[in-house]
């Protein structure tokens, strides 16, 4: 391949990657504690709250965090998509508007996810190192579950 022809590409890689960084996703960004949100519906214990605010609420709230990487395309984008298909699965913003059976469900998933330690993600616990569950945190929140589901099933 002659040098020309490596510089063309060079040169439509580069155009392209810059092009790309003038398509931003949407933000979820809300500055609205909703009603429905978990923190006013079930009462949360200050130490779960702070577990969750800190390991879950970027994906599984109606308000994301964003570092400097989610400018960058396509990390923003990869980002905007985690969130997205976050919130669809649970989302603590609206964990109130969920049937007591829904919620009772969601929890549930919560405490197996905790346990076979597929939540928080690795993906983003890369890029948000104090979102690591500790085992200590493992166990608050898996207890606190314990509790609160109990009085979640009384009510179907």
């Amino acid at each position: 391949m002659r040098m020309s022809s490596i510089k063309k590409i060079v040169t439509a890689i580069v155009t392209v990657f810059i092009a790309t960084q003038f398509i931003q996703p949407s933000r979820n960004k809300s500055d609205q504690l909703l009603a429905a949100d978990i923190t006013k519906t079930v009462g949360l214990p200050e130490n779960v709250k702070a577990v969750f605010k800190k390991s879950c609420y970027d994906c599984h709230s109606n308000n994301t965090s964003y570092l400097v990487y989610a400018n960058i395309q396509p990390l923003g984008w990869l980002m905007a998509n985690h969130v997205k298909n976050g919130k669809e699965n649970l989302n603590f913003s609206e964990f109130g508007t969920y049937a007591k059976r829904k919620q009772f469900n969601k929890l549930r998933a919560i405490a197996t996810s905790i346990k076979d330690g597929s939540m928080p993600l690795e993906s983003y616990t890369m890029m948000h190192n104090d979102a690591r569950l500790s085992k200590e945190n493992k166990e608050t929140i898996i207890n606190w579950i314990s509790k609160i589901k109990d009085s979640l099933s009384a009510g179907n």
